[in-house]
């Protein structure tokens, strides 16, 4: 009987799960929202259907484990490097803004100093989840918005770990929480290095050896135990198991298996998630709420306006464009899963009472609903910007900076070759005569100008002389060859290189005297960005390792498909 009692939560949930993601998907919200309106129906404020118990709570905790384990596997030190401006600068203005004005906001609403400020840095924060899945469905990972973006849910992730400290030391009155945070901030450096030592000598080797096996079954197992073991042992340190998670994905991070590990556990993370939301909405008391409907959507306006706002303002103090600020302001304008982590907390729950935290758990779930919305303001937003500048100034707009690399054509492989450029720090003017193409390219932040190719004047206006590097992405052969005998007169010491998608497309083009470049490889562009890349003296290995990354992305993305309560 002992078994079947186990098994009646989790089957019960299961179900639960099931068509809750169903339903949500069919009225096209957010998994997480779903889930938690199907917590609230089958809890104490609804039918009353399940009962929390040790088995719930401990499928949440897990979720929780397991999604801090995906995290770290996104996370690591070269990523922390070439992001360091937005990681190191608008991260820490972001949070620390809106955690300062949303804890004054909490002390004048009578809370203590240390809760109103704990609240305030947790609902600072934003959804990862929801953040990467519409950057991946616009395809904007990799342009100016997509890279800040994602820099700044690096940042919030690595502070939520510490929030999740911090809240947990509230349980211990009784202690100084000086000596608390200054004793889990050693304990945490420690870990922080053995799973940097971990990961660079040890679990290289170790999967190096399983990778011999061919058994897949055999990195699912190894993926289950590293992520157990390690929350295990920052557990037994007295630091929580989601750092122990966090770590053990960091040091994976920094092998080459972390997209298949990544698959392997993503099936575990996306179920345990999902029993985590569920729970919470079954802590959720309802009736309570409704009455105080008002007061819900006041605070969702509130939260949305406050750090959209705040967010706009530290991109702007950083130099960001104001087309990039303002999608990043909508982008961020939701509030973190993180939150109903630290919201749920029994110390913390207390301190602010049960009301006010149902409505906040509430508020947050609604700002995860409305953010593709949100999102799509802000885009439609940037782009009417993008309108505006371009009909106040001339057809082309050249860089006060002469940049070595221009490129022509702002379509998938375009961008390509453009982020490929940026990731390596080399300057670039990109030009596109298309001109949905070319708002579009600007609203996402990519420096680029109006005008076609095919005028020989184009050519002047953007000092072609000054730059070594052309790449034409658009193939027209006949422009080329009519533009060739003039090019080659003007400009005989640019390098001009093309895309094209056949061998005799290669072949014509290479008799005009231009670098023609098969594009072969998935994702398409790699391979001309790969031979531009090695035209400014990128070292190989470098490339090597940028197209790698650019492949494990692209077909991660393909086999992705996403999971319940949490997006790919």
């Amino acid at each position: 009987m002992h078994g079947i009692e186990v098994l009646i939560p989790t089957i019960e949930l299961l179900l639960t799960g099931i068509v809750s993601i169903l339903l949500a998907r069919r009225l096209g919200l957010s998994p997480i929202v779903g889930y938690l309106v199907a917590g609230i129906v089958i809890g104490p404020s609804g039918y009353d259907l399940i009962h929390e118990d040790s088995t719930t709570r401990l499928l949440a905790e897990l979720g929780v484990v397991f999604l801090m384990y995906d995290i770290g596997l996104n996370f690591s030190l070269s990523h922390v490097w070439a992001a360091r401006r937005d990681i190191l600068g608008l991260g820490p203005l972001q949070v620390g803004g809106v955690g300062l004005v949303l804890g004054l906001i909490g002390i004048g609403l009578g809370l203590t100093p240390p809760i109103a400020f704990l609240a305030g840095a947790t609902l600072a924060l934003s959804s990862t989840a929801v953040g990467v899945q519409i950057l991946a469905e616009r395809n904007q990972q990799h342009c100016p918005v997509g890279l800040s973006t994602t820099a700044v849910l690096v940042f919030q992730d690595v502070c939520a770990i510490f929030l999740l400290i911090f809240a947990a030391s509230l349980a211990q009155p009784q202690t100084s929480l000086g000596m608390v945070l200054g004793a889990a901030a050693i304990k945490g450096a420690i870990a922080f290095l053995a799973a940097v030592l971990v990961g660079r000598y040890i679990i290289g080797t170790l999967f190096r050896m399983m990778g011999r096996t061919r058994s897949e079954e055999l990195f699912t197992a190894v993926a289950l135990l590293v992520v157990l073991v390690t929350a295990a042992a920052t557990g037994a340190l007295g630091l929580s198991l989601t750092l122990g998670a966090f770590l053990g994905g960091m040091a994976i991070s920094e092998t080459p298996y972390r997209h298949l590990v990544r698959t392997e556990a993503k099936p575990f993370r996306g179920l345990l998630m999902g029993f985590f939301f569920i729970s919470i909405g079954m802590s959720l008391n309802i009736g309570a709420a409704l009455q105080g409907w008002p007061t819900i959507l006041a605070v969702l306006a509130g939260l949305v306006l406050i750090k959209a706002v705040l967010t706009y303002a530290a991109a702007r103090m950083l130099g960001i464009p104001t087309r990039t600020a303002v999608q990043l302001a909508m982008l961020l304008s939701q509030v973190s899963e993180f939150a109903f982590v630290i919201l749920a907390m029994p110390a913390l729950r207390s301190a602010i009472g049960e009301n006010l935290t149902t409505i906040l758990v509430i508020a947050v779930a609604a700002s995860l609903a409305v953010t593709p919305a949100l999102s799509s303001l802000g885009n439609r937003v940037a782009r009417r910007l993008a309108e505006r500048d371009l009909s106040a100034k001339d057809n082309v707009s050249a860089s006060t900076k002469v940049a070595p690399v221009v490129i022509f054509g702002m379509g998938e492989v375009g961008r390509r070759v453009a982020d490929a450029l940026g990731a390596h720090a080399i300057d670039y003017l990109a030009v596109e005569m298309d001109h949905d193409r070319f708002v579009r390219a600007e609203a996402d932040g990519y420096p680029v100008a109006y005008g076609d190719l095919a005028d020989l004047r184009l050519a002047e206006t953007l000092d072609m002389a000054d730059r070594p590097t052309a790449v034409v992405t658009i193939n027209r052969y006949e422009i080329s060859r009519d533009l060739t005998p003039t090019l080659r007169e003007r400009y005989p010491n640019l390098k001009r290189f093309v895309g094209v998608d056949t061998d005799a497309d290669r072949h014509r083009f290479d008799k005009l005297g231009m670098v023609a470049v098969v594009n072969r490889s998935v994702p398409k562009g790699i391979d001309l960005a790969a031979a531009v890349l090695r035209q400014h003296q990128v070292a190989d290995a470098r490339i090597e390792a940028w197209m790698r990354r650019q492949q494990d992305e692209a077909l991660h993305a393909e086999s992705d498909v996403p999971a319940p309560g949490v997006a790919a």
